[in-house]
């Protein structure tokens, strides 16, 4: 058994970095190892000042020491991936001199608006990386960082949802409800998914806040559409539970590390309709059938009469790539490659 440390900007909540950092600690445990979780925020083992993505201030370096010490793997999530906080990149790097360490990147710098000059992630001899698609490993590999892919897993036998109590929460009766389950920020494409919505006769229910500055974007977007919009996630109301109640997922993303909603959308057996952002390119390679985010005639015949046998075929298409049971037998050998380098 290995002592795991998992280190963010932030973790214990709903947004994508920490639902799958949960997902690998969860592993981790499988294989029978401690694992305790460090950020800047969030709902975590240990809280260290100054290491979030939004704080201004210094990284208080000793909590940070104190809370890696005694351990023989720190997996960073997406920390140095994305220079949101110089100074929490900056006090990991040290942090982690002379520790072995696996760094998951999510997304990368040049993935993002004004990041295209950015540096690559460091490298070292106890230090390995992992990409979440195979763009991401080609682009390191570009720039001389070796790294493997280990695609996002899912849960594909989730619990049911409630779809009628949801629904009435929502103030949704008959109405054709699309999920967008993520949260408002500008590369997610609002106001594509209101245009579809718009042209279904659809509700269009965000899942998540608007962040990084979004909100009076987002106000402006939904007085100017037609379709009408809810947002947030009720007390009481789950994950299972919004896919339960809707009727469509849409994934309207500009760009996306993977894209979850893709595949929770099988595990739900929901149909898609996903903008042809980079990355679904890899996913879709694997065999899963997803609608267009332009395709209106397709959906309004899908939303019709169900397509059954095509999301069964998905559901078997994700156990054979994108199975959560099968994580912790993926991140077996890299962990076991690098706590060799502690002996």
């Amino acid at each position: 058994m290995a002592r795991v440390a998992v280190l963010s900007y932030r973790l214990g909540g709903v947004d994508g970095v920490s639902v799958e950092a949960a997902k690998w600690a969860g592993a981790l445990r499988a294989l029978d190892h401690e694992v305790t979780t460090v950020a800047g925020e969030g709902t975590v083992d240990h809280l260290v000042e100054g290491l979030s993505h939004r704080a201004a201030g210094p990284v208080d370096e000793a909590a940070l020491s104190v809370a890696l010490d005694g351990g023989d793997l720190v997996v960073v999530e997406n920390l140095v991936s994305l220079p949101l906080n110089p100074r929490a990149v900056a006090a990991t790097y040290r942090a982690l001199e002379g520790r072995a360490a696996l760094f998951r990147h999510h997304d990368l710098p040049w993935q993002r608006p004004h990041g295209a000059d950015a540096p690559p992630p460091r490298t070292g001899p106890r230090w390995r990386h992992v990409t979440i698609n195979e763009l991401s490993r080609a682009e390191l590999a570009a720039r001389g960082v070796e790294a493997t892919t280990l695609y996002n897993a899912f849960d594909l036998d989730p619990p049911p949802g409630e779809r009628r109590a949801t629904r009435e929460r929502l103030g949704v009766e008959e109405e054709r409800l699309v999920l967008m389950a993520s949260r408002a920020i500008p590369r997610k494409n609002v106001g594509g998914a209101l245009a579809l919505c718009e042209a279904l006769g659809a509700t269009l229910w965000i899942l998540g806040p608007a962040e990084d500055g979004y909100d009076d974007t987002l106000e402006r977007l939904v007085a100017s559409s037609a379709a009408p919009v809810r947002w947030g996630r009720p007390d009481g109301v789950g994950v299972a539970d919004a896919y339960a109640a809707c009727d469509l997922v849409v994934v309207a993303s500009t760009w996306e590390g993977f894209g979850n909603p893709v595949l929770e959308s099988v595990a739900h057996r929901r149909p898609l309709a996903a903008f042809a952002y980079p990355v679904l390119a890899e996913i879709t390679a694997t065999g899963l059938a997803v609608f267009d985010l332009g395709d209106v005639a397709g959906l309004e015949a899908e939303l019709a009469s169900p397509d059954l046998a095509r999301r069964e075929a998905n559901l078997a298409v994700a156990r054979a790539h994108f199975d959560l049971a099968d994580l912790p037998g993926r991140l077996a050998p890299l962990v076991a490659d690098l706590l060799a380098t502690s002996r």
